[in-house]
C-alpha cells in the first residue's frame, strides 16, 4: 500500500453542507446522457485564478484545500485544460485519507483524469506526475480529448501503458465532450480550470449543462493582470448590458479564513 503521509483529514463534520451539492450516490444524473457535472475553482477577491498565465498561485487555505480533495472523491472524472497541465503538472487524484491509495485497499473514490488538448501539445513523459502516482497506486492514468484523428503513437504507447488513452472527437463542443465522457461509463464530472476552459463553460449556450458550483473564495486581491474568471457581458433585446450569469439556490461556509461559494446556475433569457 502506498505511503499515507501526505494524505489529507476532511471530518465527517465539514462533510454535511457539502452533500446536497454533490452527484447522487445512487448515481443518476439529471440528463441521462450526461454525468452530474459540477464546476468548481478557488479564486481571489477580483476573480483571478493566477497570478499570470502559466503562474502557479496558491489560494485555498488548508480546510478549503481538503474539501476539494474530497470533492474529487465524490467524482468520477475531474477535468482540466491543457495549460493547467502544462503550467502545473498537476496530479488529478484524491488525498483525502481512506481514499484508494491513501489508506483504501484499491483505486475507489480515485478520479479519472481528463485533459483538453485538441493539438495533444501536452508533452507528458514517464516523469509526469499522474504517472509517478499511477506507479505509486494513487492515481490514475488520464484520458486526453484531443481532435487529431492519429495522436502521436509514443503518447498514445505511454498513456495506454497505464491505462489512459486519447478520446478523438471532431470538435472539442461541450455538448458533445460530456455525452463522450458518459457513454464511457462517467456517471459525474468535475471541472477545475484553467480560466479560458472555466469561461467557455459559462458561455450561454453552455451554462445550462452546469449542475452544481462550487467556488472557493479566499481573502485577497491578486491584483490587474490575472488570468480572470469573467464570462463575456450579454445584452438585452434593447442592446443595454445585462449581468452575464447569476446563481440561485446559494449557500455560503466559511472555511478557515476563505468562504465556499455553492450554488446552480440560474438560466433565464433574464440572468
Amino acid at each position: 500500500m502506498a505511503s499515507t503521509r501526505d494524505a489529507l483529514e476532511f471530518p465527517e463534520s465539514n462533510r454535511g453542507f457539502l452533500e446536497p451539492q454533490l452527484p447522487p450516490q445512487d448515481g443518476s444524473t439529471p440528463r441521462p446522457d450526461m454525468p452530474f457535472t459540477t464546476l468548481t475553482f478557488a479564486t481571489s477577491l477580483d476573480s483571478s485564478l493566477a497570478l499570470s498565465p502559466g503562474a502557479r498561485t496558491v489560494l485555498s487555505g488548508a480546510q478549503s484545500k481538503a474539501m476539494t480533495h474530497y470533492l474529487r472523491s465524490r467524482h468520477d472524472g475531474i477535468l482540466i485544460g491543457v495549460g493547467t497541465a502544462v503550467a502545473d503538472d498537476p496530479g488529478l487524484n484524491c488525498r483525502i485519507a481512506g481514499v484508494g491509495g491513501y489508506g483504501g485497499e484499491n483505486l475507489d473514490g480515485q478520479p479519472r483524469p481528463i485533459v483538453i488538448d485538441p493539438s495533444a501539445r501536452w508533452g507528458f513523459s514517464e516523469e509526469s506526475r499522474l504517472f509517478q502516482l499511477c506507479r505509486q497506486g494513487r492515481g490514475r492514468a488520464p484520458w486526453i480529448v484531443t481532435t487529431l484523428e492519429e495522436p502521436p503513437a509514443e503518447k498514445r504507447a505511454l498513456l495506454e501503458k497505464y491505462g489512459g488513452r486519447f478520446i478523438t472527437l471532431n470538435d472539442v463542443d461541450w455538448r458533445d465532450l460530456l455525452v463522450v465522457l458518459r457513454s464511457n461509463g462517467l456517471r459525474s464530472v468535475m471541472i477545475e480550470g484553467g480560466a479560458q476552459l472555466i469561461n467557455s463553460l459559462l458561455e450561454p449556450s453552455n451554462m445550462s449543462l452546469i449542475d452544481r458550483v462550487i467556488v472557493t473564495i479566499a481573502p485577497t486581491w491578486l491584483g490587474q493582470g490575472g488570468v480572470v474568471v469573467s464570462p463575456a457581458r450579454r445584452f438585452d433585446s434593447e442592446g443595454n448590458a445585462t449581468s452575464a450569469a447569476r446563481l440561485t439556490n446559494v449557500k455560503w461556509y466559511p472555511f478557515g479564513e476563505d468562504v465556499v461559494l455553492c450554488g446552480q446556475i440560474r438560466v433565464k433569457d433574464d440572468v
